[in-house]
């Protein structure tokens, strides 16, 4: 038998994938103290094969937590340790840009494959790296990809919509995507000055009178779909809706999707958000079984 364990703050995507498996879910206490530890409490005793959901994002905070629990429950009798990781964070800085950087991806990698034997996330942003198990050393690394789900949600909403990469890096899932649903589609190229500044420039396909869904793995500040969306908009688009797989939408990003003109923001309960539309439970769930 094997055991399911998740924190409170997940506890939407634990049952569903729970109720999957045929698997008992076993929550994970919290408590944190003023001086900001926390106190983790698992079961007290678990089977050799435990299965771990935890999402990085906000990871700062989280990864301390994710490395305690790991450890306690080895020592509970886990022998297996599968960590299930949604939005799997550190991914983006794959090599140093300048002297002196820091390669999180690296580093994030070794210290969770000294936690776990096998670990399972969905689009993580791997761009000069060709697999999961590269960033996973000696462990089994399983990238699965929402792309087909999003593919067959979009086609069956809005059937002759054009899918729109807001940049060169979401091409790998426009592509999987629009082949599932049987779309169009089509990649914008990105040119970012900061954080908060990018241009946008849209591809030379038509888009006059069509539904746009511009589909990217995840969405933080929000500041290149807005300027994807209002590029699409001011070239004649009918509408614009996004859709993403993480959805972290940070600050006023939401806000300014909506005041850009997008109609509808659709996101994976892949991170908890109000937006969540699409549920990755049967994607976990094959993985796992």
């Amino acid at each position: 038998m094997s055991v399911l364990l998740a924190f409170d703050d997940e506890a939407g995507l634990a049952q569903g994938l729970s109720q999957a498996l045929g698997w008992p879910l076993a929550l994970i206490d919290r408590h944190g103290f003023p001086d900001g530890e926390t106190r983790l409490r698992l079961p007290h005793r678990l089977p050799a094969r435990t299965v771990m959901l935890r999402g990085l994002q906000q990871p700062n905070a989280r990864l301390t937590e994710l490395l305690l629990a790991a450890a306690g429950a080895r020592e509970l009798g886990a022998q297996r340790l599968t960590l299930v990781c949604p939005y799997l964070a550190y991914m983006r800085q794959d090599m140093a840009f300048t002297p002196g950087e820091v390669v999180s991806q690296r580093h994030v990698g070794a210290l969770l494959a000294t936690a776990f034997d096998s670990i399972v996330t969905v689009d993580p942003h791997l761009h000069r790296v060709a697999t999961l198990a590269e960033v996973m050393p000696g462990r089994q690394g399983v990238a699965l990809t929402a792309a087909p789900l999003w593919g067959h949600y979009i086609a069956q909403r809005l059937p002759g919509a054009l899918l729109l990469g807001p940049d060169e890096e979401a091409g790998q899932w426009v592509r999987v995507a629009a082949a599932a649903g049987g779309l169009d589609h089509a990649v914008c190229h990105k040119q970012r000055h900061g954080d908060h500044d990018v241009d946008v420039a849209l591809p030379g396909v038509p888009v006059q009178g069509r539904a746009v869904v511009l589909l990217d793995d995840v969405a933080s500040t929000g500041r290149t779909l807005v300027a994807a969306a209002r590029g699409a908009l001011a070239s004649g688009a009918a509408s614009v809706d996004v859709a993403v797989t993480h959805a972290l939408f940070v600050g006023d990003a939401l806000a300014m999707l909506k005041a850009g003109g997008v109609r509808h923001v659709w996101s994976s309960d892949a991170v908890p958000h109000s937006s969540n539309a699409l549920s990755l439970v049967p994607l976990l769930a094959a993985a796992l079984a």
